[in-house]
Formats: C-alpha cells, sequence, structure tokens
C-alpha cells in the first residue's frame, strides 16, 4: 500500500508540474513575434478583422502580432500552413469560413483536416451577402429577377471564387429557386465586380463588406440580403426570407484559430485577449461601418458552431454537385 501511495504521489506532482509549466508559458506568452496569417490576398474581407486585431495585440501584449497574406488553393495554403505550425502561439490563423467549412466538402483531396488540425479561438464577426444585379438587369427585386431568369435561355452568376461563401450561397440560391444557372468564379471579389459594373456578367453574391461603396453610389441594383434580419445599411432591401425563401439564409464569417495542440489555458488567453479588443468602440465602429455582426465567443462554443456549418455546407455542396477539382 505505501508504494502505491508512493507511485500516487509522484504522479500528482508530475502533474501538478506539467499544469503549472503550461499555465506559466500561457502567462509569459508572446514572447516574440507571433505570425498572424490571413490566408487570401492583402485588402480581401478578412483584413477588416485582421489587421485591427493584430495592430492592437501587439500594443496590449508588447510583441509584434504580424499579418502574412499567404493566398491561395482558395484559402487551404495559407491554412494548411498554420495547422503545420507548432503549437506554441506563435503562428495563427484569421480567415473566412471556406477553408474551414466549405472546402473540406468541395476539394477532393485537402493537405489538413480543420476539425482535426485546428482549435477555434473565437469568432471575429459575421456578415450577411447580398445579390446585387448589373444595371442592365430588367428587375428591381427577386421576383422580378427569377422570372427574368426563367425567361432567358441561359444565365450565370459570379462569386469572388470557388468554394467561397459567395460561391456557396449562390448554390443555395440554385437550390431553393430550382433555377438552372452557371457560376462563374472570379479570383477574388474586385474583378467579379469590375465585371458586373461592365455588364460582362448580370448578377453576383458578395459580401456587404467588398459591395458596399458600390451600393452607396448606385451603381448595382441591390436584390436581397443574406441575413437573418435586414441590414441596417440597407434597411430597404428585404431577405431572403421575407422574399419568400425562409431557408436561404446564409453568412460570410471570419474567425481566429491556432494549431491543433495549443495548450488550453493559451487558447483562453488568446481568446480573452481578443475578445477585449472587440467590444472596445474602436472595433465596434469598423462592425457598424461594414454592416457586421459581432459574434466573439468562447473558444467552446465558437467550437460547436463550425461543426454545424461543417454540416450546412457539406449538404448544399452534395445537393448543388459543386467541385473545384
Amino acid at each position: 500500500m505505501r508504494q502505491v501511495s508512493r507511485v500516487s504521489k509522484v504522479l500528482f506532482c508530475a502533474i501538478a508540474a506539467a499544469s503549472f509549466s503550461v499555465s506559466a508559458f500561457a502567462q509569459n506568452w508572446p514572447n516574440s513575434t507571433v505570425t498572424v496569417v490571413v490566408p487570401w490576398p492583402p485588402g480581401g474581407p478578412s483584413d477588416i478583422a485582421a489587421r485591427p486585431i493584430a495592430k492592437r495585440l501587439t500594443e496590449d501584449l508588447g510583441q509584434p502580432f504580424v499579418i502574412d497574406n499567404r493566398g491561395g488553393g482558395g484559402g487551404n495554403i495559407g491554412s494548411a500552413a498554420v495547422a503545420r505550425a507548432p503549437a506554441d502561439g506563435n503562428t495563427l490563423l484569421i480567415t473566412s469560413s471556406a477553408p474551414i467549412v466549405i472546402n473540406p466538402s468541395l476539394y477532393k483531396k485537402m493537405a489538413f483536416d480543420p476539425s482535426k488540425d485546428l482549435v477555434p479561438i473565437t469568432n471575429l464577426l459575421r456578415v450577411p451577402l447580398v445579390l446585387v444585379a448589373s444595371p442592365s438587369v430588367p428587375a428591381n427585386n427577386l421576383k422580378e429577377l427569377i422570372a427574368y431568369i426563367k425567361s432567358q435561355p441561359t444565365f450565370s452568376y459570379a462569386s469572388a471564387g470557388n468554394g467561397t461563401p459567395q460561391h456557396m450561397t449562390g448554390e443555395l440560391f440554385k437550390s431553393v429557386t430550382k433555377l438552372d444557372i452557371t457560376h462563374v468564379p472570379y479570383k477574388g471579389s474586385a474583378p467579379a465586380i469590375s465585371d458586373l459594373l461592365g455588364g460582362h456578367v448580370p448578377v453576383m453574391f458578395d459580401s456587404m463588406i467588398a459591395i458596399m461603396p458600390h451600393i452607396k453610389s448606385g451603381k448595382v441594383k441591390v436584390i436581397a440580403v443574406s441575413g437573418a434580419k435586414r441590414s441596417p445599411l440597407i434597411p430597404d432591401v428585404p431577405t431572403f426570407a421575407e422574399s419568400g425563401y425562409p431557408t436561404l439564409v446564409s453568412y460570410a464569417w471570419y474567425g481566429f484559430f491556432a494549431p491543433a495542440g495549443t495548450p488550453k489555458p493559451l487558447v483562453a488567453k488568446i481568446n480573452a485577449e481578443t475578445l477585449k479588443i472587440m467590444k472596445e468602440p474602436s472595433f465596434q465602429k469598423i462592425l457598424a461601418d461594414t454592416g457586421s455582426d459581432y459574434v466573439g465567443d468562447t473558444p467552446e462554443n465558437f467550437a460547436a458552431f463550425v461543426k454545424e456549418e461543417s454540416v450546412k455546407w457539406a449538404k448544399v455542396v452534395k445537393e448543388s454537385g459543386a467541385t473545384v477539382d
């Protein structure tokens, strides 16, 4: 019995020491430059959250938080780099939802498994998408647009690229309306918007962050909003639900992630520091100016949300037959 008791004490002390070591590590983090990978080109919607958060983390924690825009592969390349990085808090990921909850169903092969290789820290914001039309399209609301599409021999919609929330919202739109329209992917919102303004594509789905300047200038027609409620930035524009399609609710969301295996105390610290920044007036103004919702949350709740989103978009991919391979 004494031998068993002695062994138990040794194990308890070892576990306590390890726990203290992990907690101390989290308390002392960061002690060097932290790289925040954004797996998209500079200037994209992900930067809306990433850059101000990195700036404030730098100021608050006393070490540089450097944004590394590493685009390509529908967000897969930069995300995979973080998934393979050491789980020491020195390499983090801020991305839109695509490589996390859409690409695993859309791509036949992935260099990483988001559900196993990344750990959620917090959701940063979510923003509804809008269906907009070129001024040349003779429709001013969803009913008129659907009638016009049905009258055409062929019809297409543009998006910011394969696997993006814009693409998948378009596929969801096709599914609920039973319309036969062709997806035209672009390499980002900017070239898609340029072709929409030029009349080369009739309609597109985009986040309010990217398209809002053109809505304000009156250069595009706004047909419907994909959020659960109307946007305060365009209060006169109905949701898809109000227009007769209650299941068409979609958001582009942006989240903070770390490599799997990152100690829980460290994840908790990053979460707490980030939520503190998100509650500041400067970040709240960013949300208001872009029509975005505040959705800061615990790592556990964010993980549950990511799982739900994965199931939702896997179903859309399957039903639409969408693929990029």
